[in-house]
């Protein structure tokens, strides 16, 4: 497997490749893997894909060089000061009395926490944990405050003038006048300070500024906690204490990546390889947000489809921005299957190349399900199933001796695709009457699937429907399929009308085809 790992084309070993290279280049045994996420506003799938593709990197370092250790470090930024109220939380007035504030001293307006940071913090450590990743969660407040970045922030004041000169030339002309990579934290009212300082005396770390409000000189030590450091400086400074050797960040982040590079140098330090990503965008093709809310969040991916499929989205195409919203969940429920059924037929350079061998770890299930997830759903639509069992009832006629103990990752499906039925398919559902030709049609493949066996498989009904369709619709058999789907399911599309007749059983896709043709499905 390390032979075939190290030829391998997967993006995971691409970037595994290069953090074995730094650790053979800098004498490393062991490999830190950071991610970062600020706790601004509630934790969204963008930062659960972080940890997960930083997790599969690792994974993919291991197979690569098994005889070094590494550690993955979640660190939250909780230090920071609040900016604005998100849109999407409850209580907003309260936290907009605390803005400015590190995320750590704001309330919780869920009244559940210690502070805003500590529940956000709380709901991504649950949501890791759920998923089994390995990691060290790091608090920047804990951090900052315990004096574990003491040594590095004296570096950073020792290196002023050469983050200033890094800096400045990216900033406006006014920014320039009050920027310092220092931000105080007042000692009145708490707020994270964004002022000028003057360096005091740079070996106890003591620095001056100038009150904002009070005009009054304050003189501060910059470790202890008593200050924090501005985004691309405190990011060049925990890459440098925490001594980082790999972190992936979104497109977004490209010229900080380059700025806070540049100040780890500054430093003495050597900056951590990286993997720049597209960002996720919402359904109107905008970024996501954790202060806007917009997209999904993770509870809603995970309450209509299985982390099986959600791991997929994240591992496929991470250099192409992708859309997040609730359309694109029941593809990758079914290409996750697909990546499943198909492993265990692959040589182990193709498995390697299979996302399913990234989502477990190597160890990869024997198969996930014989039923799709776009089959489940039809099958909710036309039965009207209320409860998984009646959908039992149907799956053990169409694969007998299937059951929830021998499958149950489809158990576990038959829940979601009651879920989302209900939630998204219900609503939009849409049954229009047939034209004369699409009766004709009709019953042209009516009399065809009563002429077979009960138990004739998908195949051999997809082929009755197929001839069906060559005789009534030949110039458009597209036309044929979406008539199929409008009239008797209630929308355009579905998965293939042979497998789904299978399912629901012959006698009741016929049943279905003469409502349909009657108009009797108008009134559903």
């Amino acid at each position: 497997m390390r032979e075939a790992a190290i030829e391998s084309k997967a993006w995971v070993f691409d970037e595994a490749r290069k953090v074995v290279a730094r650790a053979e280049r800098l004498g490393r045994d062991e490999v830190v893997f950071e991610t970062g996420y600020g706790p601004s506003g509630l934790p969204h799938i963008g930062t659960f894909g972080e940890v997960a593709r930083t997790s599969m990197v690792r994974q993919a370092f291991h197979i690569l060089a098994p005889e070094k250790t590494s550690r993955l470090i979640c660190f939250s930024d909780d230090m920071d000061g609040l900016r604005k109220v998100p849109d999407n939380i409850p209580n907003g007035e309260m936290l907009a009395a605390h803005l400015e504030k590190p995320l750590t001293a704001v309330p919780d307006p869920f009244g559940e926490h210690d502070s805003f940071a500590h529940h956000n913090n709380a709901r991504l450590q649950a949501f890791l944990d759920s998923f089994g990743f390995d990691y060290e969660f790091v608090s920047a407040t804990q951090t900052y405050q315990s004096g574990a970045f003491d040594a590095t922030l004296l570096t950073v004041l020792e290196n002023y003038q050469a983050v200033q000169d890094i800096i400045l030339p990216t900033l406006g002309e006014a920014r320039r006048q009050s920027y310092s990579p220092f931000l105080p934290i007042c000692p009145e009212s708490g707020k994270v300070l964004m002022v000028a300082i003057e360096p005091v005396d740079v070996a106890s770390g003591l620095i001056r500024y100038t009150h904002p409000d009070s005009g009054a000189t304050i003189e501060t030590k910059v470790t202890g906690g008593a200050c924090k450091l501005q985004w691309k400086a405190d990011w060049a400074m925990r890459w440098a204490a925490l001594e980082v050797d790999y972190e992936m960040a979104g497109k977004d982040l490209s010229e900080s990546v380059t700025l806070s590079s540049r100040i780890t140098k500054a430093l003495g330090h050597t900056p951590p390889e990286g993997f720049s990503y597209e960002l996720f965008l919402d359904e109107k093709g905008e970024k996501i947000s954790k202060s806007r809310g917009n997209g999904l969040t993770i509870e809603e991916w995970l309450t209509y489809a299985p982390p099986e499929s959600l791991s997929l989205y994240m591992f496929q195409s991470p250099r192409k921005a992708k859309r997040l919203y609730f359309d694109v969940i029941p593809k990758a429920v079914d290409e996750y299957i697909s990546f499943v059924d198909k492993f265990a037929d692959m040589k182990t350079a193709q498995q390697l190349t299979n996302p399913a061998f990234h989502i477990h770890n190597g160890t990869v299930p024997s198969g996930a399900s014989p039923v799709s997830f776009a089959l489940l759903l039809n099958l909710v639509s036309a039965s009207n199933a209320e409860n998984k069992d009646v959908l039992w009832g149907f799956i053990d006629t169409y694969a007998s001796g299937t059951n929830a103990e021998t499958h149950p990752f489809l158990d576990r499906l038959t829940d979601y695709a009651l879920a989302y039925y209900r939630d998204f398919v219900a609503p939009n559902k849409t049954y229009r009457a047939a034209s004369a030709e699409e009766k004709n049609a009709l019953d042209d493949l009516l009399a065809r699937l009563q002429a077979l066996p009960e138990t004739a498989d998908g195949e051999t009904i997809q082929t009755e429907i197929y001839a069906a369709g060559k005789v009534h619709f030949e110039d458009n058999l597209r036309a044929w399929f979406q008539a199929l789907y409008e009239i008797l399911l209630g929308q355009s599309q579905g998965p293939r009308f042979g497998s789904f007749a299978a399912l629901y059983g012959l006698q009741k896709t016929c049943a279905l085809i003469e409502a349909g043709r009657d108009g009797k499905l108008l009134s559903a």
